[in-house]
C-alpha cells in the first residue's frame, strides 16, 4: 500500500511539474512517447488492429486513432494554433489497416512535437478555456494532452495481451 501511495505521489508531482517545466523537457517527453507508441503499433499484428475486447469499446485501431484525435485537438487548444484536422476526424477514418493507422498516429505525434517547438515558454501560465468549460493554463492543457495519450496507450496493453503479444518495455526515461 505504501508503495502505491508513493508512486501516486510521484506521478501527481511529475504532472504538476510538467505543467511548469520547460518546453524542451516536454518535447523530449513527447518524442519518447512517440517512440513508445510506435513500439505498441508495430507489436500488434495486422489482425489485432480490429480486435475489440467487448462490443462496447473501441478496437485497437480506434483507440490509437482516438489518442491521435486528442493529440491534435488538445495541442491546438493549448497552443492557440489551428489543428490541421477536424476534431474527431482521425478516428472516423475508414482505412484502419496497420499501415495507415501507424502513418496517422505518427503524424499526430509529429504535429504535437512541432506545435510544442513553436510555443513560447513564457505563455505556459496563460489561462485558456478548454472545451469551452474548463479554465486552465496552457501548461495544464499540455499536461492533460500528455496524460490522455498515456492513458489510451496504457489501455492498449490489454489489447496486445489479448492478441498474444508481450507489450513493449516501459519507457519512463
Amino acid at each position: 500500500m505504501k508503495k502505491h501511495l508513493l508512486l501516486f505521489a510521484l506521478l501527481c508531482g511529475s504532472l504538476a511539474s510538467y505543467a511548469q517545466g520547460s518546453v524542451d523537457e516536454m518535447i523530449a517527453d513527447w518524442e519518447r512517447a512517440k517512440t513508445y507508441t510506435l513500439e505498441y503499433l508495430e507489436a500488434m499484428p495486422e489482425s489485432g488492429y480490429a480486435l475489440q475486447p467487448t462490443p462496447e469499446i473501441r478496437s485497437f485501431a480506434q483507440q490509437m486513432l482516438h489518442l491521435t484525435d486528442a493529440n491534435y485537438g488538445l495541442m491546438a487548444a493549448a497552443s492557440g494554433m489551428e489543428s490541421p484536422v477536424g476534431f474527431g476526424d482521425v478516428e472516423k477514418t475508414e482505412d484502419q489497416s496497420k499501415e495507415n493507422v501507424i502513418k496517422l498516429v505518427m503524424a499526430g505525434y509529429d504535429y504535437a512535437i512541432e506545435t510544442l517547438k513553436k510555443m513560447d515558454p513564457d505563455n505556459l501560465g496563460e489561462k485558456i478555456m478548454l472545451f469551452g468549460k474548463f479554465e486552465v493554463t496552457r501548461g495544464q492543457a499540455l499536461a492533460k494532452c500528455f496524460e490522455h495519450q498515456t492513458h489510451h496507450r496504457g489501455q492498449c496493453t490489454i489489447y496486445l495481451r489479448l492478441a498474444g503479444v508481450t507489450p513493449p518495455q516501459e519507457k519512463l526515461f
